[in-house]
């Protein structure tokens, strides 16, 4: 391995494998992650897939001038390497530093670099017909969704908008979005599920995503001192956009999670992972749903992410005000809450089909 580059790419078990030159900085940084191992005869180090760990590595990595290379993700499809010119190592220092997630980061190199192959040009030589024909011949080649073409001009945007200062960025826009209504699931359904599960940990986690109105990674990094019980609040840390806020406790949810406690005596995560320090991975819980959605018979296509989105149209349905429905979920602008107003049914109660006068 090049005495100058840092290697790090996933692995099975959501780990990462992580392979440095001998440097005292990285070495204590790296023996002291929790649950971290070294395989002494490849010289490699394990540890737990987790975006604090990743960022830690990374910013002393880039602080002491190693080359990063960092294993792509399959959601991108190519065997070909990031272009590193010292305008992409600039792009991901500034997104290290600005504390983007990793996925964010690897996705933001990604579509950089396969701009400049496209092109056949160096940043600096790039014009706004070489975005356009770029973004045009992706689209056309891999028929990505309206969301995945956002993605691809926010990470161009962010490097020659914010970073390179070229003004022609912002005259580029983007496709306009679908107009996807949520699925919902009734509260039948939400019982339905809950009721299929038997396992006292699977079934607490889904009440907890559906109770609170979690996200996924909110729910499976949630802490045993976020729940307050006497306040009856739990206490979201670090959600979405790295803000905090407080959503709500339910009573219902507090008598299964007591019985929880007690059964697992978890340490500091409050759904534990397979491995001693992590927390349950993602990819558990999506299986977990699925097949309490297939045991229940669900036929809608549903993700856990259906579970917050039911959350939502069920306190609509109760009369909840808009702008509290916004604060529970940590929605940044009202209008991306508003949608929920589309899937509610109380504005079709009042109203009869002609079939029924």
């Amino acid at each position: 391995m090049n005495k100058n580059k840092i290697c790090i790419k996933p692995c099975p078990g959501n780990n990462l494998s992580v392979r440095i030159p001998y440097d005292r900085t990285l070495f204590c940084l790296i023996k002291n992650i929790p649950a971290g191992r070294r395989d002494h005869a490849e010289g490699i180090w394990y540890i737990p897939d987790k975006k604090e760990y990743f960022d830690s590595i990374l910013e002393a990595a880039l602080t002491q001038k190693y080359e990063v290379i960092i294993g792509e993700p399959e959601r991108f499809n190519t065997s070909t390497p990031i272009i590193e010119d010292d305008t992409l190592i600039n792009l991901r220092r500034e997104l290290t530093i600005r504390k983007y997630s990793r996925s964010t980061i690897h996705s933001y190199m990604y579509y950089n670099s396969e701009l400049l192959k496209h092109s056949g040009k160096i940043p600096e030589q790039i014009v706004q017909e070489d975005i356009t024909f770029f973004l045009f011949s992706t689209i056309t080649e891999k028929n990505l969704t309206a969301s995945t073409v956002q993605i691809i001009l926010n990470a161009l945007k962010f490097n020659y908008g914010q970073l390179l200062k070229r003004e022609f960025i912002y005259e580029i826009t983007g496709p306009r979005r679908d107009k996807k209504l949520p699925v919902v699931l009734s509260k039948n359904e939400i019982n339905s599920i809950i009721e299929s599960i038997s396992n006292l940990k699977h079934k607490t986690i889904i009440m907890l995503i559906y109770s609170a109105g979690l996200r996924l990674n909110e729910a499976i990094t949630i802490t045993k001192s976020s729940i307050d019980m006497d306040r009856g609040v739990i206490n979201v840390k670090s959600g979405k956009g790295r803000k905090d806020r407080t959503t709500l406790l339910s009573e219902t949810f507090c008598m299964i999670l007591k019985t929880y406690l007690d059964a697992y005596h978890p340490d500091k995560w409050l759904f534990e992972g397979q491995e001693k320090g992590a927390h349950i991975a993602g990819r558990s819980v999506q299986n977990i749903f699925q097949r309490a959605v297939l045991k229940a018979g669900i036929e809608k296509p549903v993700t856990v992410h259906t579970l917050r989105h039911s959350f939502a149209t069920h306190l609509l349905e109760q009369g909840i005000d808009i702008r509290y429905i916004q604060e529970l979920l940590g929605h940044q602008s009202p209008n991306t809450t508003m949608i929920y107003t589309h899937v509610s049914k109380n504005k079709l109660t009042s109203i009869k089909s002609p079939l029924d006068i």
